[in-house]
């Protein structure tokens, strides 16, 4: 289970560093998803299931589905209508298909020798233990997360606004000058 353990770690580490690396942001969210569902595997095989299954739903499922909506409603043109169409030629999922393949093989290697290692983790963690530390210690740490991503979509719908036409705007400024004169 150790070398399942690593090799999720390591795709979990070359998935971020190919999010910091990537120049397209579309690729860089599937790589930090990739990044989340392998960091869910190193959960699992750590005993904690409920976790890993939280990571997928909540993290790679939810919130990264809300970035990637994000990201497509900043610019929306012909320029990136075009653009779109070339992120679906194959070429360009290789990187994170390949990775899928390694974790969903690493995956199904930690299921089918048991659920988790013995020599890693001590005790699986359940439902209760990590609900009783979420909305009892950790309250304000949670909270405080629901405000930044609060935030972060305020940010992002403001950003999203259509901005007023430069041009036109100049044209409206300079007929109220030739106006007042």
């Amino acid at each position: 289970m150790q070398v399942v353990f690593f090799i999720a770690a390591l795709t979990a580490i070359a998935a971020t560093v190919r999010v910091i690396t990537c120049a397209n942001a579309v690729h860089a969210l599937l790589y930090l998803i990739l990044s989340l569902i392998a960091i869910a595997v190193d959960f699992y095989v750590l005993g904690a299931p409920f976790s890993a299954t939280l990571e997928v739903i909540v993290y790679a499922g939810a919130i990264m589905v809300l970035f990637v909506f994000v990201v497509m409603m900043l610019s929306i043109n012909d320029q990136t209508v075009k653009t779109e169409r070339q992120w679906l030629k194959p070429s360009i999922w290789i990187g994170p298909g390949l990775m899928s393949i390694v974790l969903l093989v690493v995956l199904a290697f930690a299921i089918a020798t048991g659920n988790s290692s013995a020599e890693l983790s001590s005790t699986p963690l359940s439902a209760h233990a990590i609900g009783a530390n979420l909305f009892g210690p950790y309250v304000l740490v949670v909270e405080l997360t629901a405000f930044i991503l609060l935030a972060g979509l305020v940010v992002a719908a403001h950003l999203g606004r259509p901005q007023p036409d430069s041009a036109r705007h100049d044209a409206e400024r300079g007929k109220i000058d030739v106006q007042n004169r």
